[in-house]
């Protein structure tokens, strides 16, 4: 993966039992059910009489190949000072409007419906303004950017486009180490290429999500070879499958050593509806703190056994409180599905939203339980919240501004920029933290001010505004 910008972050895994330190990298690279169809997850292979079986992986190749995709993005140069303030700086660009050379990245992406849906790794697009993808039959298209959660390292993107080959989704929770997977990625527009390993772990958390709020990692770890351009690319079975994006490698050279990791597809799937219904993930929570279970935690707190996840802490007035979850529990299932570790549980309930129902079995000092949890999101609410599409669409999460906060900084209206990802306020080199005071000279006062101003608006936009250290700032760009 060759970028400057948009260059992934080397993070340090400990070694065990005194081994080297692995370096873990991100190897960059109308709402409608089609989009969503779950293919068999049988896989099949050949079995030659008396012998062992041996793996073909032609049918899984054949199927998968044309629904990989190579995905390109630009990005302009964003200098650290670039929202400074600066009386001729109007438009947020350094050097007095001087053009900037323009920055490349690409990954893979995956082709998940008939009509043009793709999903790749968020790290792939963040923070880029043109996105193009290039099919496997070498024709080209622009993409719009559907939305991103960061929190999984997933993004949706959309071209115009229909009668497209895709990759069915398979249930990944059927997925068994050992297994046969096929890795295929698009890397450098070279046309798709694939390779062959099998499951080597299911449910690795690699730390590599660290910097996110609620992260979600619950890595399916294979041994195929992935190399950098291949992130967004398929993990599928035999069958051809799609059991998981992938996403990330172990390494301590830059390239595959023999560890990759795959986003699970049944969290792909979670991700990509929620993003194309909502405009964001609804993500639910139980409101419980989780330590894995080993022989030192097991001696401390008396457990009879290692199995399952223990519950460190319940946040009052969270849906596990409601429900009557205690410290000290030990969750051994999530329906009807064993966890043994807090990536697995995490996974499990990272599939539902505010609203659902999931069922707990816990241990409870030797009596097994079970209780009805119905999830809520990290406010506390039950009830699915519904995106404005135009703000999702630049990226960004709105907040109020204080009366204290106003007074500080010597003004009285702006609405405050409370999480900014991927789009055009992003990529126009706003910063989290600002306070939008004014749009082409229009006083905003609320989010949905702002929305009103996006959605009739054509052409050029001026955004005034400040940052909480009273830095004054105005940005602009083309919609």
């Amino acid at each position: 993966m060759t970028q400057i910008k948009k260059s992934l972050g080397i993070l340090l895994i400990a070694g065990i039992g005194g081994m080297t330190s692995l370096m873990i990298y991100k190897s960059t690279e109308k709402k409608t059910e089609t989009v969503f169809q779950t293919a068999v997850p049988a896989y099949k292979v050949n079995m030659p009489e008396g012998g062992a079986a041996i793996a073909d992986f032609t049918v899984a190749a054949e199927k998968t190949i044309p629904a990989v995709v190579h995905v390109k993005t630009s990005y302009a140069a964003q200098p650290a000072n670039n929202f400074l303030f600066n009386p001729f700086n109007f438009w947020g660009n350094p050097g007095y409007g001087m053009p900037q050379q323009r920055q490349q990245a690409s990954g893979s992406g995956v082709i998940i419906s008939d009509d043009g849906y793709i999903v790749t790794n968020n790290h792939v697009v963040d923070n880029a303004e043109n996105i193009e993808v290039a099919l496997d039959d070498k024709r080209t298209f622009s993409a719009k950017l559907i939305g991103a959660d960061p929190s999984t390292d997933l993004a949706l993107l959309k071209i115009d486009q229909t009668n497209l080959p895709y990759a069915k989704f398979s249930n990944s929770d059927d997925l068994k180490v050992g297994q046969w997977v096929l890795a295929v990625g698009n890397p450098f527009n070279l046309n798709s290429t694939a390779t062959a390993g099998i499951v080597s772990a299911k449910g690795r958390n690699i730390h590599i999500l660290n910097d996110q709020q609620f992260p979600i990692e619950s890595f399916i770890q294979t041994d195929a070879a992935v190399n950098p351009g291949n992130s967004g690319g398929a993990l599928v079975n035999l069958n051809g499958d799609l059991v998981g994006i992938n996403a990330a490698i172990a390494s301590n050279t830059g390239s595959y050593t023999g560890y990759s990791f795959a986003i699970p597809a049944n969290i792909v799937r979670k991700v990509t509806k929620d993003l194309l219904e909502y405009g964001k993930v609804q993500r639910g929570f139980i409101g419980i703190t989780l330590r894995d279970i080993d022989q030192s935690l097991a001696k401390d707190k008396n457990l009879k056994s290692l199995q399952g996840v223990y519950i460190d802490g319940v946040v009052s007035g969270g849906a596990g409180a409601a429900a009557g979850i205690k410290p000290g529990d030990v969750v051994t299932r999530v329906g009807e599905v064993a966890v043994n570790s807090a990536s697995e549980l995490q996974e499990q309930i990272g599939r539902f939203g505010p609203g659902d129902k999931v069922n707990l079995t816990v241990d409870r000092n030797g009596a097994e339980k079970n209780y009805q949890i119905t999830l809520r999101d990290n406010t506390g609410s039950e009830t699915v919240v519904r995106d404005n599409k135009t703000l999702n669409m630049m990226g960004a999460e709105f907040g109020e501004v204080s009366d204290k906060e106003k007074k500080q900084l010597g003004i009285t209206n702006g609405v405050k920029i409370t999480n900014l990802q991927s789009g055009k306020l992003r990529s126009a080199g706003i910063r989290d933290g600002f306070i939008i005071t004014a749009i082409d000279n229009k006083k905003v006062n609320s989010a949905d001010d702002i929305a009103e101003v996006f959605q009739n608006k054509k052409g050029g936009i001026l955004i005034e505004g400040i940052y909480p250290n009273g830095m004054k700032a105005y940005y602009g760009f083309g919609l």
